[in-house]
């Protein structure tokens, strides 16, 4: 009876030694034996490949008996699995308030999903506390990149205003100045203009009474939500009124042309100007499904109660407008899905970003969802799986990102499953690697227990 006893609780004390906050490793080697390698620099899978890991960096990758490392390495038995780069999620939300707490939990969200990087879209200047804390490792969290306090309607009131915020925001050390709607044509030069002297970049939303071509012509760093495109390529836009187009154009998208797309393909790419296209948005909230068609999903358990139901207010609110029919919001999907693939098969690189916190969009697990409607739109899996890896680290010159080669930083994620074939597998996360840092399993759903609402 005591050896039974003492062999449980050898069991328990096992699974909380995997579970307890992981050690920085920055001086250990961290050993991926016998793992399928995806590398992303083509689209290939390394079989049988050992990864060694040090000091954040690759220091070691080949066929397993050729590989060595030392005998105090911390071995990963990865024989079946598939190694791949971390992903980042480039229209991320983090909380924009005075707590760090609830940004913890959030960035656990983007982690436990494999998200190693992200750029936070509406953010104040405990944004750049927590940018500080995470690249010291103080907070443990993806590498962030953050956009200062919004530019809109509310915000920026005159030409003027516009033009001193611009330069506010660079002095504190934002990286991106995030754009909301509302802008005019009065307000909107000003900001472009004072982004481009000072070399602090524009990005996000296109405000209606400026235009997509107007935002091109200024040099936005990346537009985001797609939006102003579906406006764009529909007939007679320039007749109505912000609100009779909808959000993204839903209201108008069944009537529009898309013999129009390339002539905006071209001015995006001939600008290099980068897409976020949140089809997540469209695809869950603006969808034809119903509230109740998500009233189970198991994303939702890291949401307040509360949120949820605003969630499900405004899915209602949608389906219930006197000018949505399903047909109509078919349209919008398909119209943007086409866009989508537009933008990837005429050399604009997609970023990938969904938008989370938002309507049905639970951050982390939609970035996930998003790989998956960018495949819907057209993509391979691998060119999926590009928007989040190559063309972020070519957004962002980092050349030591991206791809699994040696030298490069061990940002990684281990899966269960090939995701060349099945883009679903990104979903069977095995473990995540940050920096130096290894989270297995086990760790990682006990955080995501800790983060449960209901």
């Amino acid at each position: 009876m005591i050896r039974k006893l003492i062999f449980i609780l050898g069991i328990a004390l096992s699974t909380a030694v995997l579970a307890q906050e992981p050690e920085n490793n920055s001086n250990r080697e961290i050993v991926f034996k016998m793992v399928n390698v995806v590398p992303m620099d083509k689209e290939t899978v390394l079989s049988g490949q050992t990864v060694v890991v040090k000091n954040g960096r690759i220091t070691s990758l080949g066929a397993d008996a050729a590989v060595r490392y030392g005998k105090d390495a911390l071995v990963i038995d990865a024989k079946g699995k598939y190694l791949v780069p971390g992903w980042s999620e480039m229209h991320a939300h983090v909380p924009a308030i005075d707590e760090l707490g609830p940004m913890k939990d959030v960035l656990m969200l983007y982690l436990a999903n494999g998200i190693t990087t992200i750029r936070g879209m509406l953010g104040n200047a405990k944004h750049l506390e927590l940018r500080t804390k995470v690249r010291s490792g103080e907070i443990l969290g993806p590498n962030f990149y953050t956009t200062g306090p919004a530019f809109s309607g509310q915000t920026v009131t005159t030409a003027e205003r516009g033009i001193e915020m611009v330069k506010e925001e660079k002095a504190a050390g934002y990286d991106y100045l995030k754009l909301l709607p509302g802008l005019t044509k009065e307000t909107f030069p000003g900001i472009a203009k004072t982004s481009a002297q000072l070399g602090i970049p524009m990005v996000g939303h296109v405000s209606f009474a400026v235009g997509v071509w107007a935002a091109i012509d200024a040099g936005y760093s990346s537009i985001d939500h797609l939006d102003g495109f579906v406006e764009a390529i529909t007939p007679g836009t320039d007749t109505l009124a912000e609100q009779e187009t909808g959000l993204f154009g839903t209201w108008i998208a069944y009537a529009a042309d898309t013999t129009r797309i390339p002539k905006l393909i071209k001015a995006l790419k001939d600008k290099n100007i980068r897409v976020v296209p949140t089809q997540a948005i469209a695809e869950r909230w603006l969808s034809p499904l119903p509230a109740e068609a998500y009233a189970n999903d198991p994303d939702l358990k890291y949401m307040k109660p509360d949120e949820v139901k605003n969630w499900m207010n405004a899915k209602n609110s949608y389906t219930n407008n006197p000018k949505f029919t399903k047909e109509r919001a078919e349209a919008f999907v398909n119209v943007r899905r086409k866009l989508i693939l537009a933008c990837q098969n005429g050399g604009v690189e997609l970023l990938l970003g969904c938008d989370a916190p938002q309507v049905l969009n639970v951050p982390g697990f939609s970035t996930l969802h998003e790989m998956k409607y960018l495949t819907d739109a057209g993509l391979t899996p691998y060119q999926a799986l590009r928007t989040g890896t190559v063309n972020v680290a070519s957004y962002l010159k980092k050349t030591d990102t991206g791809v699994i080669k040696t030298g490069n930083v061990s940002d990684l994620v281990l899966l269960s499953g090939n995701p060349l074939t099945d883009i679903g597998q990104t979903r069977n996360i095995e473990g995540v690697m940050i920096g130096t840092k290894w989270l297995s399993k086990a760790y990682l759903q006990t955080e995501l227990k800790k983060l449960e609402k209901r």
